[in-house]
Order: C-alpha cells, then structure tokens, then sequence
C-alpha cells in the first residue's frame, strides 16, 4: 500500500493557491499504479482528446493551469500529472521505486490506463512534456508509439543536447540542499530579470521541504520510432539550461520532420507560465 506524502501545511496551501489558476472546474484523482498513487488535475470536457501533460522535475502539475486557461482546456481534456518521487500528491509504493526508465515507462502506462471514463483505456494521448518531463515523454512516445497521437516538448532537457556545464554549478547548491532561498536565488537568476508568476514561486520555496529523490537519467530516446510520429518542439530563447539554437539544429537532423520553434524572451523554468499563449496556440493546432 502506498505511503501518504507528508505534505506540510504550507505547501497544500501554495499548491491549491497555484491549482486555482486553473479555469474550473478541475477535478482531482488519484490513480493507483504498481509504484503507487498518481495525482492527475484534470479539466476541460470529458469528451474532448485526452492531453496529457507532465511537469519539469520539482514544478507539479499546477504549472500547467495557464497553458490550460489560455485555451487548451477548450479543445482537450487537460491532465496533469505530479511525477511520481517529486514534491507534490503523488504517492510512492514502498520497495517499488521508479529507478529507470523501464520503470517509468510502466508507471506512464498505468497512469494512462487509468485517465479514461471510469477507468478505462483512454486510447492515444497527445502527450507533452517540459524540461525533464519532456525527457519522460519522449522516452516514452519511443517506447510506446502506438499509445501516442503526437508529442509536445517544451523546452526539453537531454533528449536532443546536453545541459549548460553553467547551469549544472549554479544549480547544484540548490540540489544539494535546497532551502527557500537557494531556489527562489537560482530561479531569479534563470529568468534573467523577468518577473516570476508570484504563487508559482512561493510553490517553488515550499518544494524545499520534500525529501530529496534522485530523478532517473540515462540516454537520449531512440529517435527512429519518434520519427513516425507528429512531434512539435518549442523552445525557450531565454534558456540558460541550454543554448536553444543548438538544441533547434540537432532537432533538425535527429527528427526532420518535426515542427521546431524558438520562442523569444521566455526563460527555461517559468515557461508554461510565461508563454501560455503562444504554447496553447501552438499545441491546440496539434489536433486541429
């Protein structure tokens, strides 16, 4: 049986605060898997194609409720989804631990099992991804085609380049040991001056409280099956995790055909924050 998160006060507080963003009404689930229990937010017609959305490592499902709001809530039904050993609602099984990417390829399929009406097969998912989120759905989308009608990355880190060795020494104090302050100082720096979303960033102090859980890494995904695929891939051209043009040539020769496009002065983590617009009127055409 899984373990409840001990979910302090003040975090469920920051968490709801950012989940009222959402255009409403949002609906809470929380799907059993073989590693434990999955919070998904959902919202937008239940008859509408299921989008499925995974967050960057440490921003929860709530970053998603703008993009959601911004018009992709009217043309899907929006789920996201806090990844499992992250800060958020979702619950690990004790002695079942997500260790590889097989393992989050069968926590993914679960999760997906569980999105239909009353449980049942939702069938292929448009299914997007920001930063390491875009890392699992695209390993996914890799392993798993034929569950996939298109894939979304934002922003997506390792899948086609390699992080900034700047960014991984600024981060790592904050990695290390994270307190309020570190993640609120590296965040500010990322953004390069440009005003954060003020509940999401208090969201973000509160994530200084959840024990540490080492993320799953390993390759870049096996291309050749995402090449059959519809694949879109925005980008920040603020980015500090990377350089974005290098990352948009090597998405040029990896996958040819897949629509790429540098969005200006959009940093790396507030992205679906910042760009809500410009990412919902992107991803809506997906399925236009």
């Amino acid at each position: 049986m899984s373990v409840p998160v001990p979910v302090p006060d003040s975090f469920r507080t920051a968490y709801d605060e950012v989940l009222g963003q959402w255009p409403g009404p949002v609906d809470r689930a929380d799907l059993r898997t073989p590693y434990g229990v999955t919070r998904v937010n959902s919202c937008g017609s239940a008859t509408s194609p299921p989008l499925v959305l995974l967050p960057g490592g440490g921003a929860t499902s709530t970053v998603w409720g703008a993009c959601a709001a911004a018009g992709l809530a009217r043309r899907h039904r929006v789920h996201g989804v806090d990844l499992m050993g992250d800060p958020g609602f979702s619950a690990p099984e004790p002695g079942r631990p997500v260790r590889s990417v097989d393992d989050l390829v069968g926590w993914l399929d679960a999760v997906l099992d569980g999105i239909g009406p009353a449980g049942s097969d939702a069938g292929p998912v448009l299914l997007g991804g920001h930063s390491y989120g875009a890392w699992i759905a695209a390993h996914y989308a890799a392993r798993r085609p034929e569950r996939v009608a298109g894939l979304a990355l934002l922003d997506p880190t390792r899948v086609f380049t390699g992080l900034s060795p700047r960014y991984v020494l600024r981060a790592l104090p904050m990695l290390a040991r994270p307190t309020s302050r570190r993640i609120r100082s590296f965040l500010t720096w990322e953004a390069g001056g440009t005003a954060l979303d003020a509940a999401w960033l208090r969201l973000q102090e509160e994530t200084a409280g959840f024990p540490a859980v080492r993320p799953v890494t390993g390759p870049s995904p096996d291309p050749a099956p995402l090449r059959k695929l519809s694949v879109r891939v925005l980008l920040a051209g603020s980015a500090r995790c990377h350089d974005p043009g290098r990352v948009a040539r090597a998405v040029a020769g990896i996958l040819p055909e897949a629509r790429t496009e540098v969005l200006p002065g959009v940093s790396h983590h507030a992205f679906p924050l910042a760009a809500a617009d410009r990412i919902a009127q992107r991803w809506g055409a997906e399925s236009g």
